[in-house]
């Protein structure tokens, strides 16, 4: 994780400073640091970076933990963790699409509002790419809520929250105040890395960005892929440029948000020492599960709106309903589409599976060597999440164009592999750990060698997480843009680019079969992780929920 992180940084520090000797640029300067710094825009695009990321991250957790302290344990909570939990494999983009499609002012709410207002014609509002990034904002947090929950459904089973809870409610607590004083101030340190990802790619995010963000100008981290992909090839510089100081924001906002976790740290200590019982918290909990709704709601509805548009033929507005469906959208697209299709199941499933042989191997050695990574092995395999995207693969793609790699389906599977593997890790490393050992000491007292527990053994009992691993990599794969699109050099078209590709002005019916096939490339890999455990242990009722 962590060679190619510097190696990418080194690439990108160099132009920074004015060495780049294939534009034959080889004296070091400040040149390209002078010259981003006159472009008018830089303020308002730094601005918008920092102000969405921070505001979309810290609206998210809110939720998040609204939601667990209101409804953990209840029959509401399973059902918005079984809600949100598959929206996890949905991709940004076509979650972002969907969003779009939704909240635009010719979408499904204006046509919904349009009989009471007296709309004839969609209304003149700027909702989509409105330049304070809000509806960014809203397509981040969608998104961004099902991992934070997922995240701290993992984590909550050692906290023992119900137990605690019990405790905090006979003393007069509200069940959120009391979860907010008992669980909370032991469940966020376990939260605290994925968090600080989740803050890094929402202030660098690109494909989200160029769908629902403002234009004029966009967010720092879009406003350096233009750069990048500007014919004059001296804009490189200012590129890396403007990557290094994306970089440098990202790294204010980790200081931000960490002498954040300190105020609110000791706030919360003072509020706990006084005891106070607290309102009533009703509402409280009612704003939580509708917030909770709205999210699962939105993603699903706007993936509604996507179908019904790859099928649609005549949709005037204000009609709820087209007048007529067609398939010419998928017969036209369908073909065009085939070649990403397969380049994208290509990538997945290269790098995917060598993700998961390191991460096995890596595994598998914890165990033979009685290893247990520290915190510092976590924060490695953080490092990719958490330096912004943009501020390290465009140096990766300088050294690819000077090694001749640029362009080509190995460099792209590389670097998917360097962002596939710590999901990979971190699906399958908990599973794999508690594992029960004495199946495979019993199979090595009867003779079995070591390969053999392992392929007989071990392996078939890990059947259902190692497919889950997989579906995540898979997801994480599919939905990879950047990493894509500059180490392809455009060149190595998937599901990912073409619908990103659309953002700019393409036909609705369009971008509703592209982002639909986007979504199905990267939900079928969780439907087979559900579906083969129960077919190949059918027979076996105990390891079917293994």
């Amino acid at each position: 994780m962590l060679g190619p992180v510097i190696a990418g940084l080194g690439g990108t520090l160099l132009p920074a400073i004015g060495i780049m000797p294939v534009l034959g640029s080889a004296e070091p300067g400040l040149g390209p640091v002078r010259d981003l710094l006159a472009w008018p825009g830089l303020p308002r695009a730094a601005g918008l970076s920092l102000f969405t990321g921070l505001a979309s991250t810290a609206l998210a957790l809110t939720l998040t933990m609204l939601i667990c302290a209101g409804w953990q344990g209840t029959r509401a909570f399973s059902w918005l963790e079984r809600v949100l939990s598959p929206l996890l494999s949905v991709p940004h983009a076509a979650a972002a699409f969907g969003l779009a499609f939704l909240i635009a002012p010719s979408g499904w709410i204006a046509r919904l509002i349009a009989p009471v207002a007296g709309w004839e014609r969609p209304p003149d509002l700027l909702i989509l790419q409105d330049p304070m990034g809000l509806s960014l904002i809203a397509g981040l947090v969608v998104k961004e809520m099902p991992f934070l929950l997922l995240m701290s459904l993992a984590a909550l089973p050692a906290l023992r929250p119900a137990e605690t809870l019990v405790t905090a409610r006979s003393l007069g607590h509200s069940r959120t105040g009391g979860w907010l004083r008992t669980v909370f101030p032991r469940l966020y340190p376990q939260l605290r890395l994925p968090l600080y990802a989740v803050l890094a790619f929402s202030m660098s995010v690109v494909d989200v960005a160029m769908i629902l963000g403002p234009s004029t100008p966009p967010t720092l981290s879009v406003q350096v892929l233009r750069w990048m992909n500007d014919p004059d090839l001296a804009m490189r510089l200012r590129a890396a440029a403007g990557a290094v100081l994306q970089l440098l924001l990202t790294l204010g906002a980790l200081g931000m948000w960490r002498l954040g976790e300190l105020l609110v740290a000791r706030a919360g200590r003072a509020w706990i020492e006084t005891g106070a019982r607290g309102p009533r918290d009703g509402l409280l909990r009612g704003v939580a599960l509708l917030a909770g709704a709205v999210s699962a709601g939105a993603v699903v509805l706007g993936l509604a709106m996507l179908a019904v548009w790859s099928v649609a033929g005549f949709w005037g507005f204000p009609a709820l309903w087209p007048s007529s469906l067609t398939a010419q959208g998928w017969t036209r697209s369908g073909a065009a589409l085939a070649g990403p299709a397969v380049q994208t199941a290509l990538i997945a499933g290269v790098s995917v599976g060598t993700a998961l042989l390191l991460v096995i191997a890596c595994l598998e050695a914890e165990d033979h060597l009685g290893l247990r990574p520290g915190r510092r092995a976590l924060w490695l395999l953080y490092l990719p999440l958490l330096v912004p995207q943009i501020a390290f693969l465009p140096g990766l793609q300088v050294l690819a164009l000077i090694s001749g790699m640029d362009g080509t389906l190995g460099a792209v599977i590389a670097a998917h592999v360097v962002f596939v593997l710590p999901y990979v890790f971190l699906s399958l490393s908990d599973p794999w750990r508690r594992r029960d050992p004495r199946h495979a000491r019993i199979a090595r007292a009867l003779g079995a060698s070591p390969s053999r527990v392992f392929w007989r053994v071990s392996l078939p009992m890990m059947l259902r997480p190692v497919l889950t691993a997989t579906a995540v990599g898979t997801a994480v794969s599919v939905g990879l843009f950047l990493p894509t699109l500059l180490l392809g050099a455009g060149r190595v078209p998937t599901l990912t680019t073409e619908a990103v590709a659309l953002a700019s002005g393409g036909s609705r019916r369009v971008v509703g079969v592209t982002a639909l096939a986007q979504t199905a490339a990267a939900f079928l890999p969780f439907a087979l992780a559900l579906a083969i455990p129960a077919l190949a242990w059918r027979n076996r009722k105990g390891m079917q929920h293994g």
